[in-house]
C-alpha cells in the first residue's frame, strides 16, 4: 500500500478538571483516549458516534487547533506534532476545516469577499488583483454568484453560508479537508445538495476528507470507510458497505438498528442500550462499552479489548472475537 496522506497513532486528549480554592487539578476528562487510523489520498473516512464521544476533538487535533496530550499525527509521512506554531501555520495550507455551524464560523462584520480573501492574505499566495479573481472563482465553484461577494453572512440562508465556509476552506488549495458535522445544522432538503457539492469538489480537486457526523445515513452516502467512536475510542473500522452490511461491534449494531428503513413490510429488531454513556472523566475499566453492552462477559469489565482485523479490512475492538 502507498503511504497514506494522514496517519494517526495512539492519539489522546485529556482536559484537566480544576477544583478547590487554589484551582488544582482534581482529575481529567479523557475526551480522546488512544485513537489510531489512517486516511488514504483521495478517500473519505467517516467518523461517527454519539455526541461527546470525541469525534470533533479528534478532527481539531489533526489541525492542531487543539494540542494532543499524547500520540503522533503524520501528514504525508511528516510528524506534525513536533512542528512549531510558525511551521504549523504554513502546514495549514495543506489542511483546512469546514465547521458545523456556518453562522458562528463566519465573521458577521466582514463581507464574503473579505472572508474568502483572508486565507489568501494570511498565506501570502496572491496579490490584490489575483485575490479578487480567486474570490469570484471560489463563489462560482460552490454554486454562488460573484455578486454575492459584497454581501454579509446574515444575508444568506444556512445552506448558502455553509457553501461560503466550503469556499473558504478551498481558497488555498488544500489536500485534506476536515468536515466537522458540515450538514447537521441544515434542513434535510439542503443537506443532500451540500453533500453532493462536497463529492463533486472531491473529484474535481482530488481532495481527501475526514467527515465527522452522527447521522449514519449521511456518512454512508459520502464515506469510503467508516470509523465508529465510543467514549474516546474507535471501536470499529471498515469499508462503508461492509460496516453497514455486517456490523461486528455491539455498539455499531445498536446504532444501525436505530436507523429507520422506508419499507412497511421490513421488520428489524431494535437493539436498545441500557443506561447512559459513562462520563469521560471517570470511564469504566476494561471495555469502555461493557456497562451498556447486551453481550457483556466477565472479561469485558477487567480487560480492554484490542483493535484487531476480524475480516479483511474490517477491524473491531471486542472480546466476542478474541
Amino acid at each position: 500500500m502507498s503511504q497514506p496522506l494522514v496517519k494517526v497513532e495512539n492519539l489522546k486528549k485529556h482536559f484537566p478538571i480544576k477544583g478547590g480554592l487554589l484551582g488544582k487539578n482534581v482529575g481529567e476528562v479523557k475526551a480522546v483516549d488512544g485513537v489510531s487510523f489512517f486516511i488514504k489520498k483521495g478517500e473519505t473516512l467517516g467518523l461517527v458516534g454519539e455526541s461527546g464521544c470525541g469525534k470533533s476533538t479528534t478532527g481539531r487535533m489533526l489541525l492542531r487547533l487543539l494540542e494532543p496530550s499524547e500520540g503522533k499525527i503524520y501528514f504525508e509521512g511528516r510528524d506534525i506534532t513536533t512542528l512549531s506554531q510558525g511551521e504549523m501555520r504554513k502546514m495549514r495550507r495543506e489542511m483546512q476545516m469546514v465547521f458545523q455551524d456556518p453562522f458562528a464560523s463566519l465573521n458577521p462584520r466582514h463581507t464574503v469577499e473579505k472572508i474568502l480573501e483572508e486565507p489568501l492574505i494570511v498565506h501570502g499566495t496572491a496579490d490584490k488583483k489575483e485575490r479578487k479573481r480567486r474570490v469570484k472563482e471560489l463563489l462560482e465553484i460552490v454554486g454562488l454568484s460573484s455578486y454575492h461577494a459584497k454581501r454579509y453572512p446574515h444575508q444568506f440562508s444556512g445552506g448558502q453560508r455553509q457553501r461560503i465556509g466550503i469556499a473558504r476552506a478551498l481558497a488555498v488549495n488544500p489536500k485534506l479537508i476536515i468536515a466537522d458535522e458540515p450538514v447537521s445544522a441544515l434542513d434535510v432538503s439542503i443537506q443532500s445538495q451540500v453533500l453532493n457539492l462536497l463529492q463533486d469538489l472531491q473529484k474535481e480537486f482530488d481532495l481527501t476528507y475526514l467527515f465527522i457526523a452522527h447521522d449514519l445515513g449521511v456518512v454512508r452516502h459520502i464515506s469510503d470507510r467508516v470509523g465508529v467512536m465510543y467514549l474516546g475510542h474507535i471501536v470499529e473500522l471498515a469499508d462503508s458497505e461492509m460496516l453497514y452490511r455486517n456490523p461486528l461491534h455491539p455498539y455499531t449494531q445498536a446504532l444501525l438498528s436505530a436507523v429507520p428503513i422506508p419499507d412497511v413490510d421490513y421488520k428489524k429488531e431494535r437493539v436498545l442500550l441500557q443506561g447512559d454513556v459513562p462520563s469521560p472523566s471517570n470511564p469504566p475499566k476494561g471495555c469502555p462499552f461493557h456497562t451498556r453492552c447486551p453481550n457483556a462477559m466477565e472479561v469485558c469489565s477487567t480487560a480492554k479489548p484490542v483493535m484487531q482485523e476480524i475480516e479483511t479490512g474490517h477491524y473491531a475492538a471486542c472480546h466476542l472475537y478474541q
